[in-house]
């Protein structure tokens, strides 16, 4: 029980740091070249990792990578964007808290993980939350946008569920790096053509995307894959929940935003929901009362003694 707590604990480095990230790409990066700041964020991660892991993909891993890559970080970072041009960030965000439930789904399909009651309950529970914690009136509903949020969602937790089956005898860090190096490649050659030359960073931006890379890229992704390595598909999208709760929160502590009690009442709701999908809840749903044995019955006299 202890080491499950544990994997759960690091598997939610990932969505806590990835909600800090919003604040300081809103505040510190350049907004015009999205693209750019993609590559900067994925590309200098993967090398970091791998110079670190000290292993090239071999054989499969090749085409593997491009595929995971592509996946999880390159067209998903594209697709990201698109749908945050021409959604509200309340409808963007409660597509992607969609997540959970269709990793469950994949998961089933592609490494036969058992669906559960309670992990799909929280899977409801929390894309109610995520709606509630981030609702707003008069949002407006573009059919592109929400067509590219619903992409960027599928094409990241098949990822993630492909990743699990594939990556059982890889490294860690090795497994993360050749999916940022991938990733950023494709991302570079679209950067290119569609945003023109790299742009001239200053310090407080080069501080910025050193922070997004080292911890909310690098350490971030390899606290994800490591917790898909040891937990239920169902249990990390769902701690991936964690991530608009701590955007919110953020931004209540450090913009000085104004929480609101639907917001309020959201996070909790979203807390629920990524307790129902831990480990340690199915245990206890599967616990039942223990009755105490009757003592034997002695015709003519008293019950033994136990």
């Amino acid at each position: 029980m202890e080491a499950t707590w544990r994997w759960s604990l690091v598997t939610a480095v990932a969505p806590i740091v990835w909600g800090t990230t919003y604040f300081v790409t809103r505040t510190f990066l350049p907004p015009d070249v999205p693209l750019w700041g993609a590559v900067i964020r994925a590309v200098p991660a993967g090398l970091l990792l791998l110079a670190l892991s000290r292993h090239r993909p071999r054989g499969a891993w090749w085409w593997r990578s491009v595929v995971l890559g592509t996946l999880n970080m390159g067209a998903f970072f594209a697709l990201v964007y698109v749908a945050a041009q021409l959604l509200p960030t309340s409808i963007a965000a409660t597509v992607m808290a969609l997540a959970p439930l269709v990793m469950m789904l994949l998961a089933r399909v592609l490494i036969s993980e058992r669906l559960r009651m309670l992990p799909l309950l929280g899977g409801v529970i929390g894309v109610l939350g995520v709606g509630l914690m981030l609702f707003s009136t008069g949002a407006g509903v573009n059919l592109l946008g929400v067509a590219a949020s619903v992409a960027a969602m599928t094409m990241s937790s098949l990822g993630f569920i492909l990743a699990k089956r594939w990556s059982t005898d890889v490294d860690v860090l090795a497994l993360t790096s050749w999916q940022l190096l991938a990733g950023g490649g494709v991302l570079l050659l679209l950067a290119f053509a569609v945003e023109g030359p790299p742009p001239a960073l200053d310090g407080t931006e080069i501080v910025a995307f050193a922070y997004i890379g080292v911890i909310g890229t690098a350490l971030a992704f390899v606290a994800w894959f490591t917790g898909l390595r040891h937990l239920d598909a169902g249990t990390v999208g769902l701690i991936g929940l964690l991530n608009p709760v701590t955007g919110v929160l953020v931004g209540t502590i450090v913009a000085h935003e104004v929480l609101e009690g639907r917001q309020v009442a959201g996070i909790v709701l979203v807390l629920v929901g990524v307790l129902l999908g831990q480990p340690i809840m199915r245990r206890f749903a599967r616990r039942r009362p223990s009755v105490p044995a009757k003592a034997p019955h002695v015709p003519g006299g008293r019950a033994a003694d136990a």
